[in-house]
């Protein structure tokens, strides 16, 4: 773990941006030793990985696709969806959530780069899909919105996409009010121009953990 680069993150982030530590393929003591270090909050993209990692202190966030029949498994152990992207899986989390009286707390995952091998719903497709959500899922609680930046070197065009998907939470915020909450958006290599265009959510693997060690399993 790169305690001084995580030293610099903290130091750097402003005080209402929340920073998850993206655990991904790392070992529940790497994740002890970042909590040591001040990370509270953890991202996991695969199942599998929060139940064999998965530790009441900490707060969990599923941040990957999630496959609907992975849904019951990890909704008793994460805090937040923040990959939400289609209302099949919308109608599992509710059908899930209902199941153990759980109110459970979403993000949206727009595609805003539009990008063909991402998941997401357009940001055509988001305020009536917001609606949807919070019409007919008694269970789920729509606390905002997430994407993942362009695949790109082209800092115009990253600050161009964070720049729509600000604008498309504004808009979320005035249609539904304060429970309309969080923008994460922001990894390791563009997570300040994120926050420069409005996040107040970040996910950041790499710069804390060091080079991603990608395991078989």
């Amino acid at each position: 773990m790169n305690h001084e680069k995580l030293k610099e993150i903290q130091e750097a982030r402003p005080a209402h941006v929340t920073l998850v530590a993206v655990s991904k393929t790392r070992t529940k003591e790497e994740i002890d030793e970042a909590y040591a270090a001040g990370c509270t909050v953890f991202g996991e993209n695969k199942v599998q990985e929060i139940v064999r990692k998965h530790d009441p202190r900490y707060h969990w966030h599923m941040i990957g696709h999630l496959q609907r029949n992975k849904v019951r498994q990890v909704l008793p152990l994460v805090d937040m969806i923040q990959s939400l992207d289609s209302l099949s899986l919308a109608k599992e989390i509710e059908k899930q959530a209902a199941k153990i009286d759980k109110k459970m707390a979403v993000l949206v995952e727009v595609n805003i780069s539009q990008e063909t091998n991402k998941s997401g719903i357009t940001a055509e497709e988001t305020m009536d899909f917001i609606d949807i959500c919070r019409r007919e899922f008694p269970h789920i609680e729509v606390q905002g919105l997430m994407c993942v930046g362009p695949n790109t070197g082209d800092t115009k065009r990253i600050e161009a996409c964070f720049e729509q998907m600000h604008q498309l939470y504004m808009q979320a915020q005035e249609r539904f009010g304060d429970s309309i909450r969080w923008l994460s958006m922001g990894m390791s290599a563009d997570w300040k121009l994120a926050v420069q265009h409005g996040s107040n959510m970040v996910r950041i693997g790499s710069d804390i953990f060091g080079p991603r060690q990608y395991d078989t399993q």
